[in-house]
């Protein structure tokens, strides 16, 4: 098992990020099973203002290449994604279009 942490920031607007929770309420089952296909066995998503963090913990069979190239062959997983970034804003460090950062584990206990 092998954990990863990223952050992402959503739109500074209470409505907003209200919707968005409302919208991680009720994820539907097909994009649950795209992210279990993906081989992602446990996935946190954590907010602190309209910072997010997520953990995942993956199996050996995860990679991010693969799990992007899953996403861009589901359709419903690409309506999900378009819907989620009306409501994200790139961290100041991201890439170009780039959405969730891996984030460095500076300590460990």
């Amino acid at each position: 098992m092998k954990r990863y942490c990223l952050a992402l920031d959503l739109v500074d607007d209470p409505q907003m990020i209200s919707e968005y929770e409302a919208h991680h309420r009720n994820v539907s089952a097909e994009i649950k099973k795209s992210i279990t296909d993906s081989g992602i066995t446990v996935m946190d998503i954590y907010r602190a203002g309209n910072r997010l963090f997520m953990i995942m913990e993956v199996d050996d069979t995860f990679s991010f290449e693969k799990k992007a190239a899953m996403d861009a062959a589901n359709p419903a997983v690409q309506v999900w994604e378009q819907l989620m970034w009306k409501y994200q804003q790139a961290l100041p460090v991201a890439k170009e279009g780039e959405k969730w950062i891996i984030m460095d584990q500076i300590f460990s206990l």
